[in-house]
């Protein structure tokens, strides 16, 4: 193994928070929240990842796109932003508690992969891909032709760039697409010219000072266990990529108990979830350097644009069509990446079994994340129909995981191998 330089580990690493830029930035930008907060929370939720995990698990954390659609349900219903900071809190808690069984219960790893097997976890991205695309949509109809400059540039990289750049469409297109919309529209820089270049950052979420409505605990954090589904599988796709099962050391449940403190503390400043990104797993494939310390050096220069307002209030000079353009390809592709591990785990979908997992997960998860659009038309409330157990309403997405894992565990699993649901039209 070649040795590395400090020059080309700080090169490295910043090749890293290039990787996760995109994608981070975009959920805060989407929500209507600081992108500089949401810098500041992943450089550090990756810090204390790497902290709870021995330091040898080349993982870089981000925004979570998963927790978009209940954020904005939670400010379309009025919480303040302290309350929706708990509620991420209580998401980072019950990744907490699930690492603490995954430690103490003997086999505990093992149990973890049984809960997430490819017939659950494969359908439960696939929906947080798609129930995320009206938000998409509704961005881009500011200007159409703008959010299809975004899209084609990001096409464009995604196919005839090479190397490293490869990796990076969502940034490419993103320049682009803010380019031309500086040539071309209006942006309004109030923001920017408002900004300081240093500043202690204006900290929100819990401590943001509102009054706290522990009704938004139940909105967002269940989908903890959406994310949870997302966490075993990149944990995989890193083990494998670089030759170690991480499973075993340092242990799932560490990996666990790192993305929790991580959610947790962006939850107290009033950054977005964060949930480990698959894009820094692809440049660990690329540049074939595994070295954790190039993943904290990448950690290091998030937190430190953190603390250049100037740069942040840059970010939110960006038109709205621009990220609605940005998140059709990468919503779709999160609901790709759920049915390419269908695809890849050889899941047959002939057996009724695996059928009627992956249908309920699917007629749940989508049929909940539609809801909020035919409640207009059918003038119903979306109180009166939203799964409530006590005081507690669970999301769409929270309860299509849920009943994807709880029926994984109940329907047996020697139960119709031989018989075979004939799929097509009946003529």
């Amino acid at each position: 193994m070649v040795e590395l330089t400090p020059q080309k580990k700080t090169v490295l690493g910043l090749q890293h928070m290039v990787a996760m830029f995109g994608a981070t930035i975009l959920v805060p930008l989407i929500v209507g929240w600081n992108p500089s907060i949401a810098l500041l929370s992943a450089g550090v939720g990756t810090m204390l990842f790497h902290l709870v995990s021995k330091g040898i698990v080349p993982v870089f954390l981000g925004s979570s796109f998963a927790f978009i659609g209940p954020i904005l349900l939670a400010q379309a219903e009025g919480y303040s932003f302290a309350s929706i900071g708990l509620g991420i809190v209580g998401a980072g808690v019950v990744y907490l508690i699930v690492s603490a069984l995954v430690r103490f219960v003997p086999d505990g790893s093992v149990h973890i992969r049984n809960l997430f097997p490819p017939v659950v976890t494969g359908p439960v991205i696939a929906v947080i891909g798609i129930f995320l695309a009206p938000v998409a949509i509704i961005d881009s109809s500011g200007n159409w032709w703008l959010a299809a400059v975004a899209v084609v540039s990001t096409i464009v990289a995604a196919i005839y760039f090479k190397g490293l750049f490869k990796l990076l469409p969502i940034l490419t297109g993103f320049v682009v697409a803010y380019v031309v919309a500086l040539i071309f529209t209006d942006v309004n820089f109030d923001a920017l010219t408002e900004a300081k270049w240093l500043a202690w950052p204006d900290f929100g979420g819990v401590f943001d000072g509102g009054d706290l409505d522990w009704g938004a605990l139940w909105v967002i954090a269940p989908i903890a266990f959406v994310t949870m589904i997302e966490h075993v599988g990149d944990i995989l796709t890193n083990g494998r990529v670089v030759g170690k099962d991480f499973f075993d050391e340092p242990g799932v449940d560490r990996t666990l108990l790192g993305d929790g403190l991580a959610t947790v503390f962006a939850g107290f400043i009033g950054g977005p979830p964060n949930t480990t990104y698959s894009e820094n797993t692809g440049v660990l494939a690329v540049t074939r350097v595994y070295d954790p310390v190039v993943l904290r050096i990448g950690a290091g220069f998030a937190i430190l644009l953190g603390f250049i307002p100037k740069f942040g209030g840059l970010l939110q000079t960006v038109p709205k069509p621009v990220l609605g353009g940005l998140s059709i390809i990468l919503f779709g592709m999160i609901a790709s990446v759920g049915m390419r591990v269908l695809a890849e785990s050889d899941v047959n979908l002939s057996k009724s079994r695996n059928l009627i997992i992956v249908a309920l997960i699917l007629g749940i998860g989508l049929g909940f994340g539609a809801f909020d659009q035919v409640t207009t038309l059918l003038q119903v409330e979306w109180d009166s129909i939203l799964p409530q157990i006590g005081d507690v309403k669970l999301s769409g997405l929270a309860l299509a995981a849920l009943v994807g894992v709880a029926a994984n565990l109940i329907l047996p699993k020697e139960s119709d191998d031989a018989e075979e649901i004939a799929m097509g039209s009946s003529s």
